[in-house]
Order: C-alpha cells, then structure tokens, then sequence
C-alpha cells in the first residue's frame, strides 16, 4: 500500500472510529435528547456544532472551486451565506429560542394558530432540506470515490451507512458532539493546507494576508495582478472584476442567498439545544467566529488553486504542458471522471483556453479544487489525507442535521401536531428514527442518481427557504399584527411566484425543453436570474401578507401578547415539547 493511500486510511477510518465512539456515549434517551439534546448544550460547544452545520460539502469542497473559476463574481456565495448567518444570529434565533419549541413549522402553527399554516411549513422545509441533501451526498460520493479508490456508487453506499449510525443512533445529543468533532477535523483540513500553499506563493503564513501580498518568487508582482494577466491572456474573463450578470443580479442573489440560509430549519434548530436566550445569543457569537476562520481563508484559497491549476498547466507564457508528463494528481483526478482532456489538435501538448473550440480541457469540474488543491502544489501525503477526512466531515455533518430536520418534522409537526395528537413519547421517537432512516435511503438514491435537475433543485431550495419560511419568521416576530390567513396567503404567493419564474426558464418541474421562456439572459425580469429569484419571491409573499392582513382583520388579541412576551429578552424557560 502507497504512502499516501495509508494516511488516508488513518486519517478517515481514525475520524469516523471517534464519531461513532460519540454517537454511542451521547445516544438519545428521549424526545428532548433526540430533537434539542436535552437543552443542556454550552455556547462553546453549540458554537463549534452550528460552524459545522453551517459549513456544508457546498461551503468546504464547492465554494473556494467557485470562487476559482468565477473570481470577484464568486464573492456572492461568501456575503449570502455569511450574511444569511448574522440574519439568522440577530433577528430569528434569540426570538424562537425565547419561544422554546422544537422546530420551525411549530413555532409558525403557535404564532399564526393555523395547523395549515404548519403543513405549508412543513412541505417547504422537507423540499429544502432534501433538496440541500443531495449535495452533501454527491460530496461524500465523490470524496470516498477518489481518496479509498472504490466506485462512486460504494462510496456513497459507505457514506450513508456512517450518518446512519450516528444520526438515527444518537439524534440531535449524538449529532452535537459528533458536530463538535466535524469542526476540528475540518477546520484544520481546510486551513492547514491553504496556510503551506501561502508560504509557498507569497512567503507569508497567514492565507487572508497572503491573497493580497507579493509573490515570493521576487518579481514584486501581487499575486492577483498575477492571476488577472495569466486568466486573460488564455482568454478567459479577468479575476478581480468579473461580476454575475451585473450589479442587481449580484445583489438579488446574494439577498436570495442570506435570507435562503436563514430560513434553513437545521440550523435554527441548534439555538433550541442551549439552556437560555442568553446562552443562545453567545453561542451566535462564537459561531461567526468559528465560521469566519473557515469563510475568511475561502477567497485565498479559490485564487491560489487557480493560480497552480494554470501553472501546471502553462508553466510559461505560449509553453504548454506535455500530457505524456501530467503530473500524477491530474491521472488520479481524470480516472473519476471529473477532469478530462481531449487533444483536438494532436500535438501531445494541454492547451487550456477560453475559446471552446481550441480548448483541450473539455472538463475540469469545480468541485475538486480543494480536494485537489494540496496535490496540486506538491504538498505532502498527510495534509492530502486530512483534506479527505476535511472533505467528509463537513459533508456528513451537514446531512446529519438535514435529517433530523426532515423527521422531526415529519414525526413532530405532521404525526404529533396535526395527525395523531396522542402519539406516546416512545412512538414518536421511534417514529422520528423510521423517517430519518427512509430520508437516508431517498437522499442516498438521489445522490446516487442525481436527476437532471440536481443544479437546479439546490438554487430552488434557497429561492424556496427564502420565499416562504424567512418573510413568515420575520413578521412573526417582528409584526403583531398579521393574521395566521395572512401569512398562509403570503406562503403560497411566495413560492408560487418563485417556482413559476424558476420553472418557466428551467423548465417545468425541470424537464429540458419544457421552458417557455428559455434560459436566456433577455427574457430575465430586470436581469435577475432564476438563481436569484428568491429575493422577488420574499418581497411577494411580505406584500401579499400585509395586503391580506388589511383586507381580513389583524391576528387575535391573545397572540398579539405572545409576540409581545417573545420580544422581552428575559424569563425564557427551558425548551418545551408540547
């Protein structure tokens, strides 16, 4: 066995021994362990469990890939997803805390006093959530599949086994110390390599320093002046200034973006499992902090894999790779499928350009930039094995939290809530365990055959979070006044408006050749694209709700005191079930 294939081996198989030593020491006794870890969480330790949920397959293996190929233009994912947390942290999270139930849809059923105000919820946060699933699956796919070398479908097979145990196992008292263990792993996964890879470019340690430094080769060129004359003499768009379909399309999906991820139920869930609102305002601070270590490094790391993509590639200006000489990452690499070369000029040389006629890298796909990031500057075999083991946490933890968001919803909110009211605690903690069970097998099925529309389901899970559940949050809180009508009103004019733009330029429920409007950049309404269309869908639903609300009659005068109580911020009792 190879030097590299063995701290690979260590250092996955060593991380998910210790997640299942957790799962098995914090297994779940009741319904109060199972959904909100008994309440008995510190803010340390929710901090570093929500920078794990927080930081999914999308935000550690796909985002720096983006950011690499869309330069300036990337910079959207960075402000949504972190802006979306400060949202979340400030003007949802201490609120529903202080209210103290377990989940999203049965805060929305007390405070709108509709059960069809809680199916509405229910059905937006499962198609979200499953949606958002099928990514971490592909991650944990595509991760397992390149560093044990086994088939893509096994790797996930192996994948879903894991959060099989330690989710169903353990619930959300499991999942937090097995989070806690995600973030460590990951976060030195994801810094310690991009550390190395500054010292060797600019001579300087520090990742977030060294984007913006001189090359250390004494040029006195900075390295993004650098990258700008490498990417636009191979004809591609400059780094530093490349936006996404001009200023309000950049806007609107990164609004689409922040108030998608704050209406995400499996990370509004972590601020039930801390012991008051006070603790639930600390542990939001510690989590930006353990957040930004991680989103801080992204931009340094996406400029400097392609910075040594492209010098590998075209070590010198009109000098090109010899592809009989590629260096063994990129064999390893084109064996997944996931980067492909075509000499289509038959010179045995790599010409990697904008114009799609000369190019030779027909395929280089995104999402194996960081994975690919330490071999590709030569650094050694244990940082290659942590980047994997990185690469897993950050998706497996994700996909934990994504499931029991979906079966507490299912046993919670529709069994518990709506249809069998009597359910035993016992009943529902098993129920809870079937659903996520099944969640796991459709999720793993999803990922193993991603339908035509995965791309565009992700885009449509934010667009949905933000068009539906975020506007009903926040008048929740923040508006005495709108009525349970009101805000099912405003629900459903949301995500119809969304799902419309969405389906009728991708395609009805994305089947190709069914979109009447095509895709094109003309037919976008003021230029925002379908990405991006959940920012429009929340003005829709908050316009739709406070119109119904006028037209109907304000909420009744006991919820108006509710509202009122939830905004004090002291005498907030433990978290309750029912």
């Amino acid at each position: 066995m190879d030097e590299l294939k063995l701290y690979t081996y260590i250092a996955v198989f060593g991380s998910f021994a210790i997640y299942f030593g957790i799962a098995w020491w914090a297994r779940a006794g009741s319904t109060s362990d199972f959904y909100v870890a008994g309440g008995g969480v510190t803010p340390i330790q929710n901090g570093m469990a929500i920078g794990a949920d927080w930081m999914s397959a999308a935000s550690f293996i796909s985002m720096a890939g983006l950011i690499a190929f869309l330069g300036y233009g990337g910079s959207v994912f960075l402000m949504g997803w972190t802006g979306g947390y400060v949202l979340l942290a400030t003007l949802l999270a201490p609120y529903m805390r202080k209210h103290g139930k377990f989940t999203v849809p049965e805060f929305i059923s007390d405070r709108y006093y509709s059960k069809t105000a809680r199916v509405v919820a229910v059905v937006c946060l499962i198609i979200a959530s499953l949606t958002y699933i099928i990514g971490q699956m592909k991650g944990v796919g595509v991760a397992f599949s390149r560093f044990l070398e086994v088939d893509y479908g096994l790797g996930l097979g192996i994948g879903m086994m894991v959060v099989w145990v330690y989710a169903v196992l353990g619930g959300m008292k499991g999942i937090t110390y097995t989070q806690i263990a995600q973030y460590c792993v990951l976060i030195f996964a994801y810094t310690i390599p991009a550390v190395f890879i500054s010292l060797q470019l600019t001579g300087n340690p520090i990742p977030q320093l060294g984007l913006g430094s001189t090359l250390a080769d004494g040029s006195g060129v900075y390295l993004l002046d650098k990258l700008d004359l490498v990417v636009t003499d191979l004809g591609f768009k400059e780094y530093t200034t490349d936006n996404m379909g001009g200023t309000l399309n950049m806007f609107a999906y990164t609004m689409s973006l922040m108030i998608g991820t704050a209406g995400l139920p499996h990370v509004i869930m972590r601020f039930f499992t801390v012991p008051s609102v006070q603790a639930a305002r600390s542990s939001a601070g510690y989590a930006l902090v353990f957040i930004a270590l991680l989103y801080t490094v992204a931009p340094a790391v996406g400029a400097m894999a392609r910075f040594n993509l492209m010098n590998t590639i075209e070590p010198e200006a009109g000098q090109h790779m010899v592809y009989e000489e590629r260096p063994q990452w990129f064999k390893d690499w084109e064996n997944t499928g996931l980067l492909k070369f075509e000499d289509k000029n038959g010179d045995g040389k790599v010409q990697y350009v904008a114009d799609a006629e000369k190019n030779e890298m027909v395929k280089v796909d995104r999402d194996i930039m960081v994975l690919a990031n330490p071999a590709i500057a030569n650094l050694p075999n244990w940082v290659i094995a942590l980047v994997a083991a990185g690469g897993l946490a950050a998706a497996l933890s994700t996909a934990a939290g994504l499931l029991l968001a979906i079966s507490s919803s299912i046993s919670h909110d529709l069994m518990k809530g709506v249809l069998t009211p009597d359910l035993s605690e016992k009943a529902e903690l098993r129920a809870s365990r079937i659903v996520m069970t099944i969640s796991i097998l459709i999720s793993g099925y999803l990922g193993l055959n991603p339908p035509g529309f995965a791309a565009g389901t992700v885009a449509l899970a934010f667009g949905l979070a933000a068009s539906s559940i975020f506007p009903a949050l926040m008048m929740g809180i923040f508006s005495k006044k709108i009525s349970g009508k009101a805000a099912v009103a405003g629900m459903c004019s949301g995500i119809g408006v969304t799902m419309l733009y969405v389906f009728q330029h991708k395609g009805i429920m994305f089947i190709p050749g069914t979109s009447f409007m095509g895709g094109l950049e003309q037919n976008w309404f003021f230029g925002i694209s379908p990405n991006a269309f959940g920012a429009v869908g929340a003005l829709v639903n908050f316009a739709v709700a406070f119109a119904v609300c006028k037209a109907t009659g304000e909420a009744p005068e006991e919820i108006q005191h509710l509202v009122e109580n939830m905004r004090i911020p002291k005498g907030a009792g433990e978290a309750h079930a029912h």
